[in-house]
């Protein structure tokens, strides 16, 4: 029976690995697919491995006047299913995360605000993509304008109850991670 690894102080952290070299795909809209040939620091073997370059991301979680959060309904492709998250989207080129945070949140719903704080951002999934998502709170946010949607968006708005977010994430409403991300910077998400 083999015992479980235990870290030790004597073990080496992981290393970067040495790029050799790296060759695109075609531009796929959302983003461009990378393949990297890399050094194995350890071993010294060679591997190609996906990388997806893809624009940053922004996510608002936007409170109104009266403490509710300002949700999107919307399709999404991949899961082929209706979801419930908070206002976000891709960057424009040469955009900063502020800009688009502020554009995001009154052309899917309509709200602004002029009171804004950023929330740091994290990595969606480093194993395979290279941005960031940068999470913003945006309070106090009123109904100033008509929605402003892409053509190949339909979403529905919902101002949801604070009380009522953590019976909408164990109920299985609400699960993107991106949004639950940006939510915890904000919301007690803990099991109650």
């Amino acid at each position: 029976m083999s015992t479980p690894h235990t870290p030790s102080s004597s073990s080496p952290r992981p290393r970067a690995w040495e790029k050799l070299d790296t060759r695109h795909s075609a531009h796929m809209i959302l983003f461009r697919p990378r393949w990297d040939r890399l050094r194995h620091p350890r071993s010294g073997e060679e591997f190609e491995r996906l990388v997806l370059e893809t624009p940053d991301w922004v996510n608002v979680v936007a409170l109104t006047t009266d403490k509710k959060l300002v949700c999107v309904h919307q399709y999404r492709f991949g899961t082929s299913s209706v979801t419930l998250e908070i206002p976000g989207g891709v960057l424009d080129k040469g955009e900063h995360h502020a800009e688009a945070a502020k554009r995001e949140l009154q052309e899917e719903t309509g709200y602004t605000s002029a009171r804004w704080t950023y929330l740091g951002a994290v990595e969606p999934n480093p194993a395979f993509h290279d941005n960031l998502c940068h999470h913003w709170l945006a309070e106090d946010c009123k109904l100033t304008h008509a929605q402003g949607l892409d053509p190949g968006e339909d979403i529905e708005i919902e101002a949801v109850d604070l009380a009522d977010v953590h019976l909408r994430i164990a109920r299985g409403e609400m699960r993107h991670s991106l949004v639950i991300s940006a939510l915890s910077r904000v919301l007690d998400l803990r099991p109650r």
